[in-house]
């Protein structure tokens, strides 16, 4: 059977079955018992009847006697006790005519044929005694009339005794073959019903075994599939048996388990994924803090050197002050030139200025408020300014300052004062960190890019050059150690911010007689512009 459809269906059926068949029995047992009952209660009716009858004949020969004893007694009497003989011989008829004739069975037809010979004797004594008592009440010899009397009597008698017991007889036998057989219905009726009672026993045993415990069985085993899944064992899996029902089923949970299976190895990745994702989230923190604490210790150096910075021109500026009020006292009313120590005050005053400026710049351009005022100058321009600014300190440390202007001019969009402040500051980086500098030099050259017209300008030194850091010397408070010197380490993060809001570009490398060099490329508005004469090509200042 490949449907528990089917199963239940004639398990149904069965039981339907069953049900119809106790009903078929019980209704044959009913009509059998019915039969056997009335056949009994016909029996004792038809007993009843001959009852009456033998009493009807008895009345009947009293009243015969009474009308031969009597020949003055009115012939009345004897009619009605006649025709009360005849009314229950006909009762009697008619109930062995109703009770057998008209059954259809063989075993009745025949009693009532055999019923029939003695009720017709009855009634031929019956008749043989109306005639007999007729003749005899013409006997006008009373002694006669009696001896007639008695020998009808005698002969009605012999008549009417062996057919009425007969009768008797035979309907007493039916009563008892009625109880026999109420009894033997009973036996067998009961031997029926246990009969059916283990046959549906065995039936309802039969569909249970093949049926309702095969199919609770798997059940059971699909619920307890379902509490390992539950439990967390996702390879459960069952065997599928039959393709009914509880087959699909089956299937169905194994696809069902398959895919939570991959759903948890997807979720474990996932998971594993995550995990991954926030070690690297972590590990990038703990590098965000190293670089903060990094930032923090600069920045507490950064304010190291800005108080070492300000004290120096400070100190300069006090003792200059001291000085000219000594040489004043001094003089006690001599002139005394003070243009030296005023020069100094000023160019240190200046320098002050420039760093405080330079600090303002920094806090600016970390916050984003710097805005630049960008107009057409001249690349020439700006670069002589910022010479003409580091041209005392390189006078100071000996270090010859060169201008290479080029055979032209280049115009270019920039804002000057930023753009002098950046080539001023990459100056003073090469003054105050390359050691055993002897030159430096800056020019001008023109170029074509991808984009159009370039303005390239160079800072070269005869330096040791760059250290080995590539663009971490472009982080800000980054500054190399060895040169001894004191400083921001600000120069080359805000010159790399100056050129790229100029569109621009500022890259580090290495010059041709070994020291560093730094390339600004920013676009250039006049390729055309006439060439300017600077004297043989080349602006010195300072002195080696």
């Amino acid at each position: 059977m490949r449907s528990l459809k089917v199963r239940f269906a004639l398990l149904l059926g069965g039981m339907a079955l069953i049900a119809l068949l106790a009903a078929v029995g019980v209704l044959w047992s009913i009509r059998l018992t019915e039969n056997v009952i009335d056949r009994t209660l016909a029996a004792q009716h038809r007993l009843e009847l001959l009852a009456e009858l033998s009493g009807r004949l008895a009345q009947y020969g009293f009243a015969a006697i009474e009308s031969i004893g009597n020949p003055e007694a009115p012939p009345e009497a004897l009619s009605v006790t006649r025709d009360r003989v005849d009314e229950a011989l006909n009762r009697v008829d008619d109930a062995l005519g109703n009770g057998m004739a008209t059954s259809t069975n063989l075993e009745d037809r025949i009693q009532y044929v055999a019923r029939t010979r003695p009720l017709a004797n009855v009634r031929a004594a019956r008749a043989m005694l109306d005639r007999q008592v007729t003749l005899v009440r013409r006997e006008s010899d009373p002694d006669r009339r009696k001896t007639a009397m008695q020998g009808t009597l005698n002969a009605f008698g012999a008549m009417t005794g062996p057919p009425l017991s007969l009768l008797v007889e035979a309907e007493r036998r039916s009563m008892n073959a009625g109880t026999e057989a109420a009894a033997t219905l009973s036996n067998r009726l009961t031997i029926a019903a246990l009969t059916a009672v283990a046959l549906a026993l065995a039936f309802v045993g039969v569909l249970y075994r093949s049926v309702t415990r095969p199919t609770l069985a798997r059940i059971e085993e699909i619920r307890r599939a379902a509490g390992a899944v539950g439990s967390g064992a996702l390879d459960t899996r069952l065997s599928v048996e039959t393709r009914d029902e509880l087959g699909l089923l089956v299937a169905n949970f194994n696809r069902m388990a398959a895919r939570l299976a991959r759903r948890e190895g997807r979720l474990a990745a996932d998971r594993a994924a995550l995990e991954d994702t926030v070690e690297a989230r972590t590990a990038d923190l703990r590098a965000a803090n190293a670089r903060l604490e990094m930032v923090d210790r600069s920045r507490r150096r950064f304010f190291a050197d800005v108080s070492h910075e300000l004290r120096t021109p400070l100190t300069v500026i006090l003792g200059e002050c001291d000085l000219a009020q000594r040489s004043v006292e001094r003089a006690a009313g001599k002139p005394v030139d003070h243009g030296p120590v005023f020069a100094t005050i000023r160019k240190r005053a200046q320098r002050l200025k420039r760093r405080v400026e330079d600090l303002l710049r920094v806090a600016r351009s970390e916050s984003g408020q710097i805005e630049l005022d960008r107009r057409a100058v001249s690349a020439v321009e700006v670069l002589t300014d910022a010479i003409d600014s580091a041209g005392s300190e390189a006078a100071r440390r000996r270090v010859e300052l060169v201008l290479e202007p080029g055979d032209r001019d280049i115009e270019i969009s920039a804002d000057p004062e930023w753009l002098r402040q950046v080539v001023e500051s990459l100056i003073d980086n090469a003054l105050r960190h390359a050691g055993g500098l002897t030159r430096v030099t800056v020019s001008l050259n023109g170029g074509e890019g991808p984009q159009g017209s370039r303005a390239l300008i160079t800072i070269d030194d005869d330096g040791p050059g760059f250290p080995e850091q590539g663009e971490g010397l472009f982080e800000r408070f980054r500054r190399e150690a060895r040169s001894g010197e004191a400083g921001f380490g600000i120069g080359l993060a805000l010159a790399r911010w100056v050129v790229e809001r100029h569109d621009g570009a500022i890259s580090l490398g290495r010059a041709e007689r070994g020291g560093a060099r730094v390339v600004i490329d920013l676009p250039a508005l006049d390729e055309g512009a006439a060439p300017k004469s600077y004297g043989a090509g080349h602006e010195r200042i300072g002195a080696a």
